[in-house]
């Protein structure tokens, strides 16, 4: 490791949150909630919470189909 990281080959990076980590993996920005819980549309926070969103929706609706 030690060689590959002289060589360029490899990179060692300190963070200090997952989100760092997100940002320095993917190029895009993780996210921060706004003053109403709400992600920047395109971080990965955003899309993550709205496909959660989603989720929750349609166990939601299944639940209620249960019922009938």
């Amino acid at each position: 490791v030690v060689e590959a990281v002289k060589d360029g080959q490899f990179h060692i990076f300190a963070i200090e949150t997952v989100d760092q980590g997100i940002e320095l993996l993917t190029g895009v920005e993780a996210g921060d909630p706004d003053a109403e819980g709400n992600y920047p549309e395109n971080s990965i926070n955003g899309i993550v919470h709205r496909r959660l969103e989603a989720l929750a929706e349609k166990e939601r609706e299944f639940r209620g189909s249960e019922k009938e």
